[in-house]
């Protein structure tokens, strides 16, 4: 509107000529809900609350570091871990084996950027449903995330995973309906067997409601974001510190003491020197094994950092049975729910390709192997299953190592929402489309407005289709957007202030299936 003129003078007005633009949201802001080793900021606490971060510095700086996870060793002899000098021992995490900050790192190295951290608590406190629901709850004022993982959803007893699970899909589907769920499946590291199948179990307790709107991954993975560095004899508990002693004493005492009793110093000039530097050397095993049981230095001082680390390398360099123990350790740690991982892949995908392109047929990094090999016969059950809830496998192929082998969503028998893609696609769309239209909330609901929202949603979705993101030959075979009296309102609607637009995109769906026909041609010359 040009001002009053009432001074004699130039008026300058300046017109806009560009019609309104939507603009394309982020489709890949994953949120992820768990336990930190702490959660402030300069003092102000960050518990419960969304946090947006963009790297793993940025993480530790807020959050902190990995839990000092402890395991517990016990000696058995049925189905043990490990077998060390004829004997068997089960090696075990305690109840607090907190996962969120490894599969943070797996994120991270498969290609995932800018997220989301809800810490619902720290590493001394015990895993519980509520907890979890209320920092899920949380995320329901945050409109920026479009993915939701809760690794450590699986260390919860069957009964309360599945409850949170399906909250999950509740929080997804029905609350926001703007973000999609990765879900695990508990215990997705065992094989299929018929008295013990996780993935019967899952589908049994899912439901069946808003299964559109997540994505499953089976099984977990061996990874190698946990390195040998990082771990030593204080990642064993203190209640199996004595244990750990009697496996070092085993393998170093115990042969000593054996040759020892094979010699005859009093007879034999060789074998009384030979006495002598056994001794020596059993003294030397003796204060090591000494420190490690007692935690404390010849003058019953506590060992120092510098200490500690002297004697994890000499317990290293020799003791095999202690490198047995820490590399099962390190196996343990390493075997992740693959959720955070496919976050990662989802974000790599959309940025290489974009949201449109089923994230599939993708390597994982920093996956060594899946902990279960699926057969042929096995992943085609997982993918198409009377049910119609769909699992995407994690296979190895040989020279091209571990890789996403499945792009349906959990309502595998929807034609409308079986593929991943699809219903991302429609949730950015919608969501970008939602977010341009909010500027002509409250204008004249009339044939002008009609016009210029129809330009900017056709302008939007022609860009899309430019970018290969809508299937068709032309604009008019991928899309169309229509609006107007007569054809998508009544006066009815238009005396109620209700202006409705539809639209209607043709989506690209994977070629999941590719058949090649070979038969055989008479010779023609």
């Amino acid at each position: 509107m040009t001002a009053p003129m009432k001074t004699p003078g130039v008026y300058l007005v300046e017109k806009e000529s560009l019609s309104s633009s939507a603009v394309e949201v982020a489709s890949a802001i994953p949120a992820f809900v768990g336990h930190t080793e702490k959660a402030e900021i300069k003092g102000k606490s960050l518990l419960n609350q969304p946090v947006k971060l963009k790297s793993i510095a940025e993480y530790i700086q807020l959050f902190g570091g990995a839990p000092q996870t402890t395991f517990k060793l016990t000696a058995t002899e049925s189905n043990p871990d490990l077998i060390i000098a004829n004997a068997g021992y089960e090696v075990s995490p305690q109840e607090r084996d907190f996962g969120l900050f490894n599969a943070l790192r797996l994120y991270f190295e498969n290609g995932g950027g800018s997220c989301y951290i809800v810490s619902i608590g720290n590493y001394q406190d015990d895993y519980d449903l509520d907890r979890f629901q209320s920092g899920l709850n949380r995320l329901t004022k945050e409109q920026e995330p479009t993915i939701l993982a809760i690794p450590e959803a699986v260390k919860l007893p069957f009964d309360d995973c599945s409850a949170l699970q399906q909250a999950m899909l509740a929080h997804c589907g029905d609350k926001m309906k703007s973000r999609v769920a990765i879900l695990d499946i508990h215990e997705g590291f065992l094989p299929r067997e018929i008295d013990r199948d996780p993935i019967a179990n899952f589908r049994s307790a899912i439901g069946n409601n808003f299964l559109d709107y997540s994505m499953v991954y089976y099984p977990w993975v061996h990874t190698s974001v946990v390195k040998d560095k990082s771990l030593s004899y204080e990642n064993i508990h203190t209640d199996s510190i004595a244990a750990l002693g009697d496996v070092v004493t085993s393998e170093l005492i115990a042969p000593i003491d054996a040759e020892l009793e094979q010699l005859k110093p009093d007879d034999d000039f060789e074998d009384a020197a030979r006495k002598i530097a056994l001794d020596n050397l059993k003294a030397d095993y003796q204060i090591s094994i000494d420190e490690l049981i007692s935690g404390s230095d010849a003058q019953g001082n506590p060992l120092s950092d510098v200490a500690k680390s002297n004697l994890n390398k000499v317990l290293l360099q020799l003791s095999l049975g202690f490198n047995q123990i820490m590399g099962e350790i390190k196996m343990q740690l390493n075997l992740l729910p693959p959720s955070a991982a496919m976050a990662g892949v989802y974000t790599m995908v959309d940025n290489e390709r974009g949201v449109w392109k089923a994230p599939a047929n993708v390597s994982l990094n920093s996956v060594i192997k899946p902990a279960v090999d699926i057969s042929s016969a096995e992943q085609a059950d997982l993918n198409v299953s009377p049910q119609g809830k769909s699992i995407n496998g994690i296979c190895v192929f040989v020279g091209q190592g571990t890789m996403v082998w499945g792009a349906r969503t959990l309502d595998g028998n929807s034609l409308d929402w079986r593929y991943i893609q699809v219903r991302r696609t429609v949730i950015m769309i919608e969501q970008s489309i939602k977010l341009a239209s909010r500027t002509y909330v409250f204008e004249g609901n009339t044939p002008s407005t009609w016009i210029t929202m129809k330009g900017m949603i056709t302008s939007f979705l022609t860009g899309i289709w430019k970018r290969g993101g809508l299937a068709g030959s032309s604009p008019e075979s991928a899309f169309t957007v229509s609006v107007g009296l007569g054809d998508t309102m009544t006066p009815e609607d238009v005396l109620d202030g209700i202006l409705r637009i539809k639209v209607q995109v043709a989506l690209l769906r994977p070629a999941e299936f590719i058949e090649v026909t070979f038969e055989q041609k008479m010779q023609d010359s």
